[in-house]
């Protein structure tokens, strides 16, 4: 089986630094045996929000910008994961949830496929371990005017 670092390098990825909370909240939070990551926006490799990434859904970004948005949300999460158990091959057990939050235009109706960008990247880089519960719900602003916003929930040991 390979690892998480190899199959990121596989996708051509590599975990980007976890992000400071901009406001009065923490990153993540370790209760027990669960990691629960704070909503990471589609921050690129650079730290910052891409132009393509910013705006609603079904208006100022497409759904191939949407996709990428979800999955650099994603890959947001597993940075702070990262953070929070220091070893992601031996300190997660399981992804139990991710929550999305897609902004977009009132008509836009493919909110959950806009989502599966971060779902998607889940189980690529985590295999069986990256299968999750999951809610998605399309919201009329996001932080910095982000087109993407993903939470999440670990079992970790």
């Amino acid at each position: 089986m390979s690892t998480v670092k190899e199959r990121l390098e596989h996708l051509g990825l590599t975990l980007p630094r976890a992000a400071a909370p901009v406001a009065n909240y923490v990153p993540f939070v370790r209760s027990g045996n669960l990691v629960v990551i704070s909503g990471q926006i589609c921050l690129g490799a650079d730290g910052k929000l891409g132009p393509a990434h910013t705006g609603k859904l079904g208006a100022e970004v497409s759904t191939e910008d949407g996709l990428v948005a979800a999955r650099l949300c994603a890959l947001n999460v597993l940075a702070q994961l990262d953070a929070a158990v220091g070893d992601l091959d031996r300190g997660v057990v399981q992804c139990v949830r991710l929550g999305g939050f897609i902004n977009c235009v009132p008509s836009f109706s493919a909110i959950a496929g806009i989502m599966n960008g971060a779902s998607d990247l889940m189980v690529a880089v985590l295999g069986e371990r990256g299968r999750h519960a999951r809610s998605t719900i399309g919201v009329a602003e996001l932080p910095l005017d982000a087109a993407v916003e993903v939470e999440a929930m670990f079992e970790v040991r």
